[in-house]
């Protein structure tokens, strides 16, 4: 949502407000998307004005908005820790806020007090066909150091700054890795558990701050272990592992190509006529650099190579022309990210 807030509250420092013309802006924007996309389930993130939100989706026909906490405020009208969101269109029957478990905490070497930097959210959605699916909303830690230093220090060399200021990345940027990567261990845990007690299908959904390919969250798409016997391990792990919506798409559609080949080359049709692996859209760029940050995962009932799965993912649409093909009169308060969407269809 990028510093979702109503004026006249300022967001982090007391000059940062927006004026009416461009909270309408924003306002518009977001309604604009919801009516175009028309999303059964949306997961929101740096939400500081919830019930400002919740008024806007239940005009675009969402019942049901729920969180889990509320942001920080300091001097009665600058907020700090946005929060995340869930809306739906389906009835949402429960809600929690996830609690990491302190006693694996301290095994893995951190704090008996460890937190999520935003609380992940858990609603309980009635979807149809599949009865009772947990999708959960996240907001992982951010690349951002964790070390800030005081700018307003004027006695120091530019040379003892710059050492400063290094030294600051290097920790600072190490310990938000840390904080990242334990977040999605131990929510990844409690996953795991609740799908244990409940069997209820999941959806993880929300902005990760990370790629998953480079080893940090990578855990997520857990789906081998080691040192176990093979009697029943690739059903099992099928059950309680996740999965990449784009990875189960490009699977759906090799499985189109391969049935399609068949057909083809039983009736001679040039092959070059046939589908191509689809290229994956970034959803965050940086300068000239670019990467997907935000990601949707599924339970194996989303995913149609799983023998019980009643889904299958059949789109993947990342909206991103606020990003590449920005006009200012549409776009101007925006969001610095681009939106994942996942269709998902009904198997016959």
């Amino acid at each position: 949502m990028f510093n979702y807030l109503e004026p006249p509250n300022a967001f982090y420092e007391f000059e940062r407000i927006y004026s009416a013309e461009q909270w309408q802006k924003k306002q518009h924007w977001i309604s604009e998307y919801l009516r175009e996309y028309q999303p059964d389930i949306i997961g929101f993130q740096e939400v500081f004005s919830t019930e400002s939100l919740k008024k806007l989706v239940v005009g675009q026909g969402y019942d049901y908005f729920e969180v889990v906490d509320q942001p920080h405020v300091i001097d009665d009208f600058i907020y700090q820790r946005p929060v995340v969101a869930i809306a739906s269109r389906y009835p949402i029957v429960a809600i929690k806020a996830v609690k990491p478990n302190t006693e694996l905490a301290q095994v893995l070497g951190l704090t008996n007090d460890f937190s999520f930097s935003r609380k992940v959210l858990r609603a309980t959605v009635e979807v149809p066909h599949l009865g009772h699916c947990d999708c959960y909303v996240v907001h992982f830690k951010s690349k951002r150091s964790m070390i800030e230093l005081d700018e307003r220090n004027k006695n120091c060399s530019a040379e003892k700054t710059i050492i400063e200021s290094l030294k600051a990345q290097v920790a600072g940027g190490w310990g938000s890795t840390i904080q990242r990567g334990s977040e999605a261990t131990l929510l990844m845990i409690d996953m795991i558990e609740r799908r244990e007690t409940t069997g209820h299908p999941m959806i993880l959904m929300g902005d990760f701050n990370n790629s998953l390919t480079d080893g940090v969250l990578s855990h997520l798409l857990t789906n081998t272990l080691r040192f176990v016997s093979s009697i029943d391990r690739d059903a099992y792990l099928a059950k309680y592992c996740l999965n990449d919506a784009w990875d189960l798409l490009q699977m759906a559609l090799a499985n189109e190509t391969n049935e399609t080949n068949e057909t083809n080359e039983a009736n001679n049709v040039d092959k070059a006529t046939l589908k191509v692996k689809q290229t994956r859209t970034p959803t965050h760029y940086f300068g000239a650099s670019s990467s997907v940050l935000d990601y949707i995962l599924l339970s194996c009932e989303f995913d149609a190579s799983y023998h019980d799965s009643l889904y299958q993912v059949s789109a993947y649409d990342t909206y991103d022309r606020h990003l590449i093909n920005p006009i200012f009169e549409r776009d101007g308060e925006s969001t610095d990210h681009g939106i994942v969407l996942v269709t998902l269809t009904l198997r016959s």
